[in-house]
């Protein structure tokens, strides 16, 4: 564990017995099942309805899986696993919480959020009724499990805002034996929310953006409703809400169906946004049919069949930001909105026996590469990446689907590889090894250097090995305005990075080329592959490779993402 490293905390932590006798005291000194639960339901709660304030502190513009949307699905699997009405002793309501984020953990920050939990279930393991020292005791295990899990834990996130909270509520119950929850929580609050501030200075890439960390406001917003909750207070999720959750349009007949693709997606709406839903509802008669468009206040949901996704996703962006995104090809694979919910074929075992020696699962999205990953010997594919994080429960099913005794698995996103090491342990029956690739170009290499005849540490070696010769360029629209590394980012700017880093933003399509030329003639790599995205033009894209390099070009059909240029 770490030490504090917050003078202004460490400095109100020593005055802690003073501070506290000055507050009013309470009678809640001792928490159970029911307020538990109560406290989870806020949190599920909070997270829904602030993700678009959390999403919106992410330092890059790109169209990703947010930091709020991640953290509030993971806690709102918790939520959904206590929804029925049985009675549960605190033991177990931690218990079911910690499996439940587990399973619906998605990206990073939700995967973090369900370790803290898992660690805060143990330390609470037996215990039927816990006073405030036993659960400020738990918070500081679900830390310790935290930064134990995380390989290369970063300061100034959410780790660091959930240690010193944790932290504050450990020296408060200290110097106050007889200190209330209301009172250990409006302590632990203010040292979070103090950690939270101090986040911009720990962090070079928040101090540049002039932002604080957005997991660690996630986790700030997290403590105020388990607050919320002790004082026997909720916070109510709106009906229209709810039924956004759970629209489906599974009653589509498919065979009437003349568009290639089934596009699905929800626009998490700016409320500065004047643009009406009758606009876009216009817009996708004209290219698609099979339309349906939900909207309210906060979200529109929308199903189109269309042989554009790109344009519809482009115009899409004009309304908000993305939420979620699933493009499908009807011609070429059985198409349903609820794919991810619905249970496996008939002749389709949740467990596969193990029959082989090897299998393989890659994390993709986009038709066309999956077949490239199935062509290149991939089982299964998790259905996933930018926009669409899969959660350590989608990960884990197609791990168990793999007739293997041994599994690679190749998350291909930086956001997807904590869920899938999460994932590994809980196989059935099953060695499980996550190559930790961060892009479809690294997953496709270490694929090519797999030997189905090899040892599984050599196979594990050479394909880890092969991720650094890899040099991935990504194009895509910035979903909003912003500043990253002293460069001033408008929404719709075309983007291109170099793995995570910006290389170049412009609103001219032609300079961004000229700057991706200007990379290729300096790397001058032998293999250059492009991918083209769901919206990608492909007379567009003119690459100045040389004449000794060999360059393919391929659909990938990948959406927010137009091209993926492989460099090798």
């Amino acid at each position: 564990m770490h030490s504090l490293d917050n003078n202004n905390l460490s400095n109100k932590l020593s005055n802690a017995a003073a501070i506290l006798d000055d507050m009013e005291k309470s009678n809640m000194h001792s928490l159970d099942g029911k307020i538990f639960r109560n406290m989870i339901n806020n949190a599920a709660a909070i997270l829904d309805d602030r993700k678009k304030i959390i999403n919106d502190l992410n330092v890059f513009p790109v169209p990703d899986g947010d930091t709020g949307t991640n953290m509030s699905l993971t806690a709102g699997a918790a939520a959904e696993a206590l929804r029925s009405g049985s009675e549960m002793s605190l033991t177990k309501v931690a218990d079911a919480v910690a499996a439940a984020m587990l399973r619906g953990a998605r990206g990073n920050s939700g995967v973090i959020l369900s370790l803290l939990f898992r660690g805060f279930a143990r330390s609470l393991k037996g215990i039927d009724r816990a006073a405030p020292a036993e659960f400020a005791l738990a918070l500081s295990e679900g830390v310790k499990a935290a930064y134990q899990a995380v390989m290369k834990p970063t300061e100034g996130t959410i780790l660091t805002v959930s240690r010193l909270a944790a932290a504050a509520a450990c020296e408060a119950c200290a110097a106050n034996d007889e200190i209330s929850y209301e009172d250990m929580f409006a302590y632990t609050i203010e040292a979070a929310k103090s950690s939270l501030a101090n986040t911009i200075n720990q962090n070079p890439v928040l101090k540049k953006a002039g932002v604080i960390d957005s997991g660690g406001k996630g986790y700030v917003y997290l403590l105020e409703a388990f607050d919320l909750g002790i004082k026997g207070e909720s916070i109510k999720v709106t009906e229209h809400s709810a039924q956004a959750d759970k629209a489906t349009f599974s009653d589509f007949d498919e065979d009437d169906i003349t568009f290639s693709y089934c596009t699905e997606f929800i626009v998490t709406r700016d409320t500065a946004n004047p643009k009406s839903p009758q606009l876009l509802r216009g817009f996708l008669d004209a290219i698609g049919d099979s339309i349906v468009v939900v909207d309210d206040d906060e979200i529109i949901k929308v199903h189109v069949h269309t042989d554009t996704p790109g344009a519809v996703l482009t115009e899409a962006l004009t309304y908000g930001t993305l939420f979620t995104v699933k493009i499908e090809n009807m011609r070429n694979q059985h198409t349903s909105i609820v794919a991810d919910e619905a249970p496996p074929e008939p002749d389709e075992p949740e467990i596969a026996e193990p029959t082989e020696n090897y299998g393989i699962v890659a994390v993709c999205a986009g038709d066309g590469l999956a077949k490239i990953f199935r062509d290149l010997g991939v089982n299964r594919i998790v259905s996933g990446g930018q926009t669409m994080n899969p959660s350590t429960e989608d990960i884990l099913r197609e791990i168990n689907r793999t007739p293997a005794k041994t599994v690679f698995v190749l998350p291909n996103n930086s956001n997807i590889i904590l869920a899938a090491q999460q994932a590994a342990p809980h196989a059935d029956g099953r060695n499980v090894i996550v190559i930790p690739s961060k892009s479809v170009p690294q997953g496709v290499s270490a694929l090519l250097a797999f030997n189905p005849d090899g040892e599984i540490a050599a196979n594990e070696k050479d394909m880890t090995a092969t991720l650094g010769n890899v040099t991935t360029i990504s194009v895509t629209k910035a979903a909003r305005d912003s500043t990253f590394d002293d460069t001033s980012i408008f929404e719709g700017d075309w983007l291109a990075l170099i793995e995570s880093k910006l290389l170049f933003a412009t609103p001219d399509f032609r300079l961004l080329l000229n700057r991706i030329n200007e990379e290729l003639i300096r790397k001058d790599p032998e293999f250059v592959t492009v991918y083209l995205g769901s919206a990608a033009d492909k007379d567009a894209l003119s690459l100045a490779v040389s004449d000794s390099a060999e360059l393919t070009v391929v659909s990938g059909g990948q959406p927010v993402y137009d091209y993926i240029i492989s460099l090798e």
